[in-house]
């Protein structure tokens, strides 16, 4: 296993280009409007979650399986099996998430190390969590590093109300930004992935979520190679478990609920070329890793 330290090398190493100021933690208020304003681009409905594009009725199947894999370089796609059909995206909704951490980051609307306030309701989360009290903090790069790594629910909750003020408004913000992005078939209503009939994506939207997300922040990528990580006296395991034992992969996410299934999002690069896999509704874990190992090894 890597050691916990590289975990704060990573991470150091992630932020040591951007010099922002600390602002007051109001600022984070005005995340909304600006994100909104940003995405003038996308469709929104009046309840501010750009759902024309999808049927309020769209309901995603349960533990369906898609699969896709896609050159980084060009955006082509090299195989897919049912790449447009409704899924719940579970934890890969958190990569929409710290996109949105990244850009505020970007922006200079918060620093790597302001701190984000745990409110009750993100305190009281499911696991998977960090465990907080109300009231404590938590800040931008170890926030960062819970999601990518631990795919922390309650550290998601607290992103999305330090930058949205309510994670229903912050969920309005992913989804313009998805719009934008050209994720035509993604509704986001929380910003963990947790169950929500509402919430569906598609394995072509979340493939381009995860380009998108690379090709943005490439300073950013190295938070999704960290295997374990420590923080506050305990040790997190990476939820990824190709990290490490299959060549060339070095990151993105996974995600699993009850009515989705397995789910892995993986980049892998070898012999100088990247691609992008992404495997939705496997039945267990193994049979979703089995699955993305060997479509790495058939296209690299």
């Amino acid at each position: 296993m890597q050691p916990i330290e590289n975990a704060t090398s990573v991470m150091r190493h992630w932020f040591r280009e951007l010099r922002f100021a600390r602002l007051p933690q109001l600022v984070m208020m005005a995340m909304v409007a600006l994100a909104l304003s940003a995405c003038q681009t996308a469709e929104l409905s009046p309840s501010g979650l750009g759902l024309t594009a999808l049927p309020s009725d769209s309901t995603a199947e349960i533990r369906g399986h898609s699969m896709l894999v896609m050159d980084y370089q060009s955006g082509r796609i090299l195989d897919a099996e049912n790449p447009d059909a409704l899924r719940y995206p579970a934890s890969l909704t958190k990569m929409m998430t710290l996109y949105l951490l990244f850009s505020a980051v970007e922006a200079g609307k918060l620093s790597p190390d302001s701190e984000l306030t745990v409110s009750a309701t993100a305190a009281a989360e499911p696991p998977s969590k960090l465990g907080f009290t109300p009231g404590e903090t938590i800040s931008v790069r170890d926030a960062a590093q819970a999601v990518a790594t631990k795919s922390a629910n309650d550290v998601a909750v607290v992103i999305a109300e330090n930058l949205g003020g309510t994670e229903e408004n912050f969920a309005a913000i992913m989804t313009a930004t998805a719009r934008k992005l050209g994720m035509t078939r993604t509704r986001f209503v929380n910003a963990t992935g947790l169950p929500d009939p509402r919430q569906i994506s598609t394995a072509r939207d979340l493939a381009t979520l995860a380009r998108a997300l690379m090709l943005r922040f490439p300073r950013n990528m190295p938070i999704f190679q960290v295997q374990q990580f420590a923080f506050k006296g305990k040790i997190f395991h990476a939820t990824n478990k190709l990290l490490g034992k299959v060549p060339g992969v070095d990151g993105l996410k996974t995600g699993y609920i009850r009515d989705s299934g397995f789910h892995l999002v993986a980049t892998a690069m070898r012999g100088g070329r990247r691609i992008i896999v992404v495997v939705m509704g496997g039945r267990t874990g193994a049979e979703r890793n089995a699955e993305v190992t060997a479509l790495i090894d058939k296209y690299l």
